[in-house]
């Protein structure tokens, strides 16, 4: 007998419904997305794609090269993906995105994303678009970094609902660790000719002239690892596509390769164009290194900062590839921007649903209010609920003193303080018309009492002090 079922997924809510006779049976499902859209996934003998996948990363500038068949497939079939990511760190950071954001679309238009977390791969280092080789890591970094990695990744995929949909992640060292050398080059090097390895761009730029570093052959038998990786999968999970950078084409197509020469099977492939910003310096790059998804590493602030100074052609782009507002919402937000770009419209709600989607709607507030603060537009409630993190973040490069903590217990006057103390005023007289004509401010307080003490009790996070001459001037006291 055949049967037909349609399960719908209201992401904002949180819950899953089964379709049937028109009627809505309401089961509860664990909350994965705030998304503002419902995503119906059907299971039924035939399938239906919900969106065209190709056709939505197309408008939205994520593809840069596209192997023929795929789009046909994709159509036709529920099918299984994955993209490989190397877990040389415990956190992803904003370049790994575009790979992310694939994979969401890919659930979202009624596919199966699988997450490869390179454990294997990740000892070995792939030569693709470095000009030397890296350090390598032990078995337990990589699998801490994988543990970390996963929990971000939760934030924008499914992988807890058990529908068909669901995410998936696995680890490549399960099925490398027990692979001999012996059975690799019997099972695996025969299919692939050195020719054709050699062929390869990542290979012949580190093999070429200009190269001084040469390549080892633990790089050089990288693309049969990964092309090891999509066999593995294709055999185990029915996995039919690879995506990934343009850098990866390929390893990639190695995979694919393999598959049709061992298995008589047919594999595709999609990948990315690299994001660059519009001055041509590598996006993803602050003076200060990465931008990474984990807090601790990025503030929320910082993070939220990044996004909000991008330039207008780079909002432009970014916010078709970094978020889920539909072609329409960004062509109107691109017309609204063109006639008052002062407002910076694109950054902004660029910055907003970034950091919604890497972080939380509260991380967004702090960080909206703590951009206020410079402009004058914060208020003492809002200073006093920064973490500490934000707040060094938004007060960098401000001039800061130290004082014992023991001498702020019991109070100091503000004239001593701020002149004895740090120096940040060399005459007290001077400070006085200041306080006088309501030009100092101590955490957003203005101050019109030159005798009145300071202490400890007005400490932000238990450890500073926010100093305010005029609109413009700050310095910070630190409590030790």
């Amino acid at each position: 007998m055949e049967y037909h079922s349609i399960w719908g997924i209201d992401l904002k809510k949180g819950k899953k419904y089964l379709l049937f006779n028109r009627r809505f049976y309401p089961m509860p499902l664990l909350s994965f997305s705030l998304l503002s859209y419902y995503l119906f996934i059907i299971f039924a003998p035939n399938f239906q794609s919900i969106m065209n996948f190709v056709k939505e990363l197309s408008w939205r500038g994520m593809i840069h090269t596209i192997m023929p068949g795929t789009e046909e497939l994709l159509q036709k079939e529920l099918t299984t993906a994955y993209v490989g990511i190397d877990p040389t760190a415990d956190s992803l950071h904003i370049g790994h995105l575009v790979s992310v954001m694939m994979l969401k679309h890919f659930q979202v238009a009624g596919h199966k994303p699988i997450v490869l977390v390179g454990g294997a791969t990740g000892m070995i280092g792939d030569p693709s678009g470095k000009s030397k080789e890296r350090d390598l890591l032990d078995e337990e970094t990589l699998r801490h970094n994988q543990s970390c990695i996963q929990k971000q990744l939760a934030k924008f995929m499914d992988f807890e609902s058990g529908l068909h949909t669901a995410a998936e992640m696995v680890n490549n060292y399960d099925w490398m660790k027990d692979f001999s050398f012996i059975d690799f080059i019997r099972d695996i090097g025969k299919h692939i000719t050195v020719n054709y390895m050699m062929a390869k761009d990542s290979v012949k730029k580190r093999l070429g002239d200009e190269s001084t570093e040469g390549m080892s052959f633990t790089e050089f038998t990288y693309q049969l690892v990964q092309g090891t990786d999509f066999l593995t999968l294709y055999k185990t999970k029915g996995c039919k596509l690879q995506m990934g950078g343009s850098d990866q084409w390929g390893n990639i197509t190695t995979g694919t390769e393999l598959i049709r020469r061992k298995e008589q099977g047919e594999a595709f492939a999609i990948t990315c164009p690299l994001i660059t910003k519009s001055d041509g310096v590598k996006f993803g790059k602050t003076e200060e290194g990465n931008v990474w998804l984990d807090p601790e590493r990025t503030s929320p602030y910082k993070f939220y900062q990044f996004w909000l100074n991008v330039s207008d052609e780079d909002a432009e782009r970014y916010i078709k590839i970094f978020t889920l507002l539909t072609k329409n919402e960004i062509d109107m937000l691109i017309e609204e921007h063109s006639q008052a770009k002062h407002d910076r419209l694109l950054q902004k709600r660029l910055a907003r649903e970034v950091t919604i989607m890497v972080h939380t709607e509260e991380a967004l507030a702090m960080a909206e209010e703590a951009s206020q603060i410079l402009f004058g537009k914060g208020t003492a409630d809002t200073l006093s609920k920064l973490d500490e993190a934000t707040f060094l973040s938004v007060f960098e490069g401000v001039p800061l003193k130290t004082v014992p903590k023991s001498e702020l217990d019991n109070g100091i006057g503000i004239l001593e303080l701020l002149s004895d103390k740090t120096g940040f005023f060399e005459s007290k007289s001077e400070l006085r018309r200041l306080i006088k004509g309501n030009g100092i401010s101590i955490n957003k307080n203005k101050q019109n009492n030159a005798e009145t003490n300071v202490d400890s009790t007005q400490l932000i996070n238990g450890k500073y002090l926010l100093v305010q001459k005029g609109k413009k001037d700050y310095y910070i006291i630190k409590a030790e």
